[in-house]
């Protein structure tokens, strides 16, 4: 084992160089943290980090693979955003929920953390200012969208600044056996992700609703016969024994997130952005067929590519709904801007949402 001497020696001093370059780094993102002040620039430019990432991953050449990284850069990126001005990130809590899982996968172990209760919390912890950005489940590949984002989004002035996808596996999580269960507490998604199992291996226990999985933990463990749908993370965190693995019904189980914050991504360029936005048909709709055709037209005749469509009820009159839309490009692009000229004329009703880079 002699051999390995010389190999750990040049380790050590690649290790010493790694650490004096990262610093260097750090003091110039300190440094433009204090233009960025001074100018009342956002700390925090989505943009600026989708270019960041796709320039070293171009210029890795292995053998790292590139999710690794990517990994490593959001530490750093997380790390210089810290220099140069605190940040505040709310999520749906409590801990170890997916929603934490996704904000921490965006913003790194460097910035400020805070749990809240509920969905529509996190919007008002924005619009006052209590948090510079929050982190809100917005869509999942298996039982689709959140209605209580969705309706939240309708009354607040917030903007999508960026957007996080990651991979959702379940676990039952339980002081008990499994055939000592009989209830399952979970958030509502968790358990219809994992209906058919739940059927399957629990026909007989009371599935009922929790405010998050990580709250579905808490109550498993402080209750006899009780299990949650949960992640493997949030048994660790709150120390309860996980009693079966991946019990989602669908592998490619991945959840949408929205980072949301009082200003939007700036334009990445390129064909790489997105945008969202809240349209409504009002009296249109019930007085013409073909209604909808015609809100898209200005879309589809400007090569803008519709990616989502989604109607909720308006609650304010009967049959009146609200379109969620996303789709390709910025709102600065000039084709959106006619687009959506010609959309206002048609509908009474036309909110952005928000424009961001299109892939995290």
């Amino acid at each position: 084992m002699d051999n390995l001497g010389p190999i750990r020696t040049e380790i050590d001093q690649l290790d010493r160089q790694i650490v004096e370059i990262l610093n260097q780094r750090l003091g110039l993102a300190a440094e433009i943290g204090k233009l960025k002040r001074s100018a009342g620039g956002q700390i925090y430019v989505p943009e600026r980090e989708d270019a960041v990432l796709r320039k070293v991953a171009a210029l890795n050449q292995g053998p790292m693979r590139e999710a690794a990284l990517t990994a490593i850069y959001r530490e750093v990126m997380s790390a210089a955003i810290a220099l140069e001005k605190p940040l505040l990130i709310a999520y749906l809590g409590p801990e170890a929920t997916n929603t934490h899982a996704a904000a921490m996968k965006k913003f790194g172990a460097s910035v400020d953390y805070h749990a809240m209760a509920t969905i529509g919390d996190l919007f008002t912890a924005v619009e006052k200012g209590e948090a510079d950005y929050a982190v809100i489940p917005i869509e999942n590949s298996t039982e689709g969208s959140v209605r209580e984002t969705l309706d939240s989004f309708v009354e607040s002035d917030v903007k999508i600044a960026a957007q996080i996808y990651i991979e959702i596996t379940h676990a039952l999580i339980s002081n008990s056996p499994l055939d000592q269960i009989t209830a399952v507490y979970s958030k509502d998604q968790a358990l219809a992700q994992c209906r058919h199992w739940l059927t399957r291996h629990l026909p007989h226990a009371q599935l009922i609703d929790a405010p998050s999985t990580a709250r579905a933990v808490q109550i498993a463990k402080e209750t006899p016969g009780a299990a949650a749908v949960s992640s493997e993370l949030s048994a660790q965190f709150y120390g309860v024994p996980v009693v079966t693995r991946n019990i989602q019904d669908k592998a490619d189980n991945t959840t949408r997130f929205f980072v949301i914050g009082k200003k939007p991504s700036g334009p990445v360029g390129g064909g790489r952005d997105m945008s969202s936005f809240i349209v409504s048909l009002g009296d249109e709709a019930a007085a013409h067929s073909g209604a909808l055709l015609k809100m898209l037209m200005p879309l589809a005749e400007r090569g803008i590519n519709l990616s989502k469509i989604e109607s909720r009820p308006s609650k304010k009159r009967p049959w009146d709904y609200y379109f969620f839309l996303d789709v390709t490009g910025h709102f600065e692009d000039a084709s959106m801007k006619e687009a959506l000229v010609e959309l206002k004329r048609i509908c009474p009703m036309v909110k952005w949402l928000g424009s961001y880079p299109a892939v995290n």
